[in-house]
């Protein structure tokens, strides 16, 4: 009991033995504790008292300096000058601000610093400085109190007041809020949790959060902490900050990697840091529904590999080359048609088993991607569709993704259908050690793109909301963050497509010597153009008996169709090797007798009527 209450009751006594009606209100609280409350409140509204305490500090230190060190006054007065010119100016040293914060900050620091200078000089009391503080202080304060992120943090704090009993209504109870910091997007905090609770009960929990939360839906992130397993990290999105689309940046800094080894930029995460992936003797899946963004993800993978001058890259588009035919400038070869595809992914088997040849009597087990012996890429668009129509060419790819990684013929796969049919079967969607989620229309499609048990673990990509969001699940990507994709239009590709042509390599030549002994696959296209012969059909390989094969190569590109011919078919109706069939080709152009159509197809300039 207190010294003041003890002496109220004695006056309590004595009055009442004289008879005297006495109303008594009595304080029990100890000198400690209201201090402690007290305490407790400048905590709690610390940053409403931050402009006070800022023009308080000022006046003191003011009061410091004037006895003592009058003569630094210029000295202050510069460094507010410099100081308010670097907040302003200096936009990467404060990325998280806007302009108008910075413009407010920058006033802040040059007024109070310049009044500090004139204080210092001839004291803090000398008329009218003591006015120009308070006022000054009061005018700082104003926006201060107003300002959105200030207000988000007083609403984060008593939020976070309240999390015992949202955490006993979403069934979390004796989790504790261990930090929390405000952010430009909303606020998040690392909790711990009762003994047997991991992150994942919070996971399944995250629509009960929204609800306790108040927020909107889809606005919480939660993560493992990757320090401790009874702890977690709740993100709370007030904002989308992938509202908007992300602009290609190299497509203007050239910052592109030169090299398949390094890591590939794909767009940005939510905290804005860079999404980069590793594709070198890697296989890669890209999924999602139509419209969920599959171009773009394609789009921003090629602006890179197609400027690496130790990566070869083919492609195979069964929609005639509109998703990649404004690539073909880049790409070695191009398949169109189901039996192209088989052709083109036959092919691939034999350089991988060319190199793994080369590897095992070199005593090697990886091939390491050069400019020389550079590392080959399959890109196949719509993978459902070459399911459907070319089983050869299935088969092909399934030895590929089993066998290509150690020999750099890696396959970069996507689909918009990730249906059981198109992925789960074969080899080809078990290999995959990249996988880009996109948008997909059930939540069961989640484990057919990124593996079995990921909804449960929480990449929930049924909730994307816009095209070019993605998950991605990579060795180096293990946990649920949600990023969203480089936009590159039309004209940037165009533009990296032109830049990149001029550098694009060749395969070398054990890998190209394979391609030249693999029987073609190509029977299903239009007619193909060959020397006529009597009595002969066009199905033989060779020139016809004393024929030149310059001359049967020239008839040959006469009668090429208009979209030209195969240097494949040039190969079959001269009965010579790629090599050969590629510098006569270049000779011919020169001489303006030939002319390329489009990569890997040739017709005369003047072709037979």
């Amino acid at each position: 009991m207190s010294r003041r209450t003890r002496r109220m009751r004695r006056r309590l006594h004595r009055r009442d033995v004289r008879g005297e009606p006495l109303t008594l209100l009595v304080d029990d609280r100890y000198p400690g504790e209201t201090l402690e409350a007290l305490v407790r409140a400048i905590y709690r509204y610390r940053s409403e008292l931050a402009p006070l305490v800022l023009g308080a500090a000022t006046g003191l230190t003011a009061a410091f300096l004037h006895p003592r060190f009058p003569g630094w006054a210029p000295v202050l007065a510069l460094l507010a000058i410099a100081g308010s010119a670097v907040l302003w100016w200096a936009e990467r040293l404060t990325p998280g601000l806007r302009w108008i914060e910075r413009a407010y900050a920058a006033t802040i620091t040059g007024a109070a610093g310049l009044w500090l200078a004139a204080a210092t000089a001839v004291g803090p009391g000398t008329a009218p400085l003591p006015a120009l503080l308070v006022l000054g202080t009061l005018t700082a304060a104003m926006p201060w109190w107003r300002h959105r992120r200030r207000r988000a943090r007083v609403r984060v704090e008593r939020t976070l007041e309240a999390w015992p009993d949202i955490a006993e209504a979403v069934g979390l109870t004796g989790s504790r809020v261990m930090s929390a910091v405000v952010d430009l997007w909303g606020w998040r905090a690392r909790v711990g949790l009762r003994r047997g609770q991991t992150a994942a009960d919070v996971i399944a929990k995250v629509s009960a959060l929204e609800s306790g939360l108040g927020t909107r839906p889809g606005a919480i992130r939660v993560e493992p902490d990757p320090a401790r397993a009874d702890h977690c990290l709740i993100r709370v999105l007030n904002t989308d900050p992938h509202a908007r689309a992300i602009a290609w940046p190299a497509s203007t800094s050239g910052d592109e990697p030169r090299t398949i080894t390094a890591p590939i930029p794909l767009g940005l995460f939510e905290d804005a840091s860079p999404v980069a992936v590793t594709l070198a003797h890697r296989h890669a899946l890209v999924g999602g529904v139509a419209g969920a963004g599959k171009s773009g993800i394609l789009n921003a993978i090629l602006a890179s590999l197609t400027g690496c001058p130790d990566v070869v890259l083919w492609g195979v588009d069964l929609k005639g080359g509109m998703e990649l035919g404004p690539w073909a400038s880049c790409l070695d070869r191009l398949a169109t048609t189901p039996a192209q595809a088989a052709d083109l992914l036959a092919d691939a088997v034999a350089i991988l088993e060319a190199r793994a040849a080369r590897l095992a009597d070199a005593g090697q087990r990886l091939w390491q991607p050069s400019p020389t012996e550079p590392a080959l890429v399959v890109v196949i668009d719509e993978y459902a569709e070459l399911s459907d129509d070319a089983p050869a060419a299935v088969g092909h790819a399934d030895s590929t993704a089993r066998r290509g990684r150690a020999v750099a013929v890696t396959l970069l796969v996507a689909t918009q259908r990730p249906t059981q049919k198109a992925m789960g079967s074969g080899a080809v969607r078990s290999q995959m050690d990249v996988r880009v989620c996109l948008r997909v229309r059930e939540r069961r499609d989640v484990d057919l793109v990124l593996g079995q048990g990921m909804l449960a673990a929480g990449w929930h990509a049924h909730t994307l909301d816009a095209p070019g969001k993605f998950l991605l699940s990579t060795p180096e990507h293990t946990t649920p963050r949600r990023a969203r994709a480089y936009l590159l239009t039309d004209t940037d590709v165009t533009t990296l497509a032109t830049r990149h042509a001029l550098t694009r390599p060749a395969l070398d030549d054990p890998s190209r010597a394979a391609t030249d002994s693999t029987p073609g696959l190509d029977n299903q296209q239009p007619a193909i153009p060959r020397p006529r012969r009597s009595s002969e059909t066009l199905a033989g390989a060779g020139p016809a008996d004393g024929e030149d094969p310059d001359t049967a190569l020239l008839v040959a590109l006469r009668q090429a169709p208009p979209e030209g011919c195969s240097v494949r078919n040039l190969m079959t109706a001269t009965g010579m090797r790629r090599t050969w069939v590629y510098d006569r080709l270049q000779d011919h152009a020169t001489d303006g007798r030939a002319v390329q159509v489009s990569r890997g197809r040739w017709r005369a300039s003047h072709p037979e009527p």
